[in-house]
């Protein structure tokens, strides 16, 4: 399963889904589909998100079984 960081980046930067999504090129349902589980990003958008916020892949996403 995957288990992601990004609404705690996010909130800590105070941007919202919205900004985020604007910035990385999604919609924000995208985001918060990520921010919830219900949606695994490609590797371009998360490789984004990770230039983004300026953290590692592994940050912000980890694979646990």
């Amino acid at each position: 399963m995957l288990y992601n960081l990004v609404k705690k980046h996010r909130e800590e930067n105070q941007i919202s889904q919205e900004e985020l999504a604007h910035v990385v090129g999604v919609s924000r349902q995208t985001i918060h589909a990520i921010e919830k589980g219900n949606y695994n990003p490609s590797l371009e958008l998360s490789f984004k998100l990770s230039i983004y916020f300026n953290k590692s892949i592994e940050e912000l996403f980890q694979y646990k079984r």
